[in-house]
């Protein structure tokens, strides 16, 4: 579900109550973890995390009238999703994330190749998300995604 709200506040206002409180804390251990450089914004209807121009002019090779993707979360109609293209570009985190998940969480690991679904609301790693958006700073994603997206 794409969100049609212009901000973040916006977003989570709109948002049904029983998602605002876990969007939030899910939203907070980002900010409260995420590198510097990293910019807050609405990206393709959800929050989003990126590198913007001002730091990488050449935006997103899919639309580089985009900023550079790092972080989205969106709350969909069964679930919660947590997008972090990182663990798409490096097997090394994603190794790191699939090993800590069991240790965080009484849930089965819910995961595509970017996404991570969170359908329990009340068995959420708050702790190992922050951890994970503070695992790759700008310069390192810059760096992965060129490796790995811009051939």
């Amino acid at each position: 579900m794409q969100s049609t709200a212009l901000t973040p506040k916006e977003y989570l206002s709109n948002l049904p109550d029983d998602r605002k409180e876990v969007m939030q804390k899910l939203r907070n251990s980002i900010i409260e973890n995420i590198p510097q450089g990293f910019e807050e914004v609405m990206s393709y209807g959800m929050l989003g995390f990126v590198i913007p121009h001002s730091i990488y002019p050449e935006g997103y090779h899919c639309d580089p009238k985009l900023p550079l993707p790092f972080i989205n979360l969106a709350s969909q109609k069964n679930f919660i999703a947590l997008y972090h293209m990182g663990i798409y570009a490096d097997n090394q985190l994603l190794e790191w994330f699939v090993a800590e998940y069991p240790k965080n969480s009484k849930t089965k690991l819910d995961m595509g190749k970017s996404c991570i679904r969170f359908k329990k609301l009340d068995d959420i790693p708050y702790e190992l998300i922050g951890d994970l958006a503070g695992k790759i700073s700008v310069t390192d994603w810059i760096k992965s995604y060129e490796t790995a997206f811009k051939k």
